[in-house]
């Protein structure tokens, strides 16, 4: 569910790999990984992901995302984030500023409304991935909208 079982594999001793103190042998993205899944294996009653995907890279995050759409059913989840794509499928997305409520809704709803806030930050986001790759050379990838 959380993308990691292959990258287990491949440690030395697999999952009994001693990882250091604070997961240090680890990258960031691994880290977020298996945090991730020991959350979902916990099956708690309340998830709170604060930033669970800054530190992956697109395909694993759309992979981690659709695990959890699935581990989230039936319980109350919190997301923090400011890579919007994150938040796509939430029922209800609020959008802080300055320390308070300013917009709430839908991901639909809130692109609706032209001069939102959240409007323009995803906006602002796919400008900023649409440039990144089209000043990258030689590239010939879809566009990143996950910046």
């Amino acid at each position: 569910m959380a993308d990691i079982h292959d990258t287990i594999l491949r440690f030395p001793q697999g999952y009994d790999t001693q990882v250091g103190e604070r997961g240090l042998k680890l990258s960031g993205g691994e880290k977020q990984r298996i945090s991730i899944g020991r959350a979902i294996l916990k099956d708690p009653p309340i998830i709170l992901y604060d930033e669970a995907t800054s530190s992956l890279d697109s395909i694993t995050e759309q992979n981690i995302l659709k695990a959890l759409g699935n581990a989230t059913q039936g319980r109350t989840t919190l997301v923090i984030a400011h890579r919007l794509s994150t938040v796509i499928d939430a029922d209800t997305i609020l959008v802080l500023e300055n320390g308070q409520i300013s917009e709430q809704g839908t991901h639909q709803q809130l692109l609706s409304q032209p001069h939102s806030l959240y409007a323009h930050l995803w906006n602002k986001q796919h400008e900023h991935a649409l440039n990144s790759h089209s000043s990258a050379p030689n590239s010939h990838s879809s566009a990143d909208s996950n910046q």
